[in-house]
């Protein structure tokens, strides 16, 4: 999920600390996000594989035809909440949110992470402890799903709000995931992909009969 990019040297800030760090983030978004962008003067434009101006960080979506794709958000920690800041505000101005500004007449935006079901306790906290003060301290609504997404390890966590507590929101939720490294092997979630698609697959490339149901 991360890794240091080197030792930290004597007297680093959190802050700095922080953005040696490099951060993955996996959102699960609809495909129509592949049509986004903005014109001029360096602006966001979400296409698999695309450096994302402004941010520095690598924006990498799924393939495939269903509806929905995984989105991967890849660099510094600070460049990957860049581009969820972006993201977050894009999504605000795609539901026609309220022309005031004020979060009262602004419609709120739900992003869904995508994070191996083994961080998910850390996230969640003893008798719901950490979820709830992330809800308390960013304003922002956090659910976690009780199941796993189909043939993975991995959970959806589901966050909503204006942008603005969205955003702290996912910096808390990174910091912890930060903190506790994912336990044993994640089978990442592949939209649409399900193992009956697998098996057949399998069995088309290399002959071999489906083990298991």
């Amino acid at each position: 999920m991360a890794s240091p990019d080197g030792a930290i040297g004597m007297g680093s800030s959190p802050e700095e600390t922080e953005l040696s760090i490099t951060l993955t983030l996996r959102m699960l978004m609809h495909g129509k996000v592949m049509g986004w962008g903005w014109g001029g003067g360096g602006g966001l434009a979400l296409l698999g594989g695309s450096e994302t101006p402004g941010s520095s960080a690598r924006i990498t979506i799924s393939e495939g035809s269903c509806p929905e794709r995984i989105t991967t958000i890849t660099g510094s920690t600070d460049a990957v909440f860049r581009a969820v800041s972006m993201i977050a505000f894009k999504l605000e101005e795609d539901l026609g949110a309220g022309s005031d500004g004020s979060a009262a007449g602004r419609a709120p935006v739900t992003l869904r992470l995508v994070i191996p079901a083994s961080q998910c306790g850390s996230l969640i906290g003893k008798a719901g402890s950490k979820i709830r003060e992330i809800r308390e301290s960013t304003g922002a609504q956090v659910q976690v799903a009780g199941d796993l997404l189909p043939n993975s390890t991995e959970r959806a966590v589901t966050v909503s709000g204006v942008p603005d507590t969205i955003i702290q929101c996912v910096r808390q939720i990174c910091a912890v995931i930060l903190e506790s490294p994912p336990k044993g092997a994640t089978i990442p979630y592949h939209p649409g992909l399900s193992l009956g698609t697998i098996l057949l697959s399998a069995n088309q490339v290399r002959g071999c009969s489906p083990s298991r149901g």
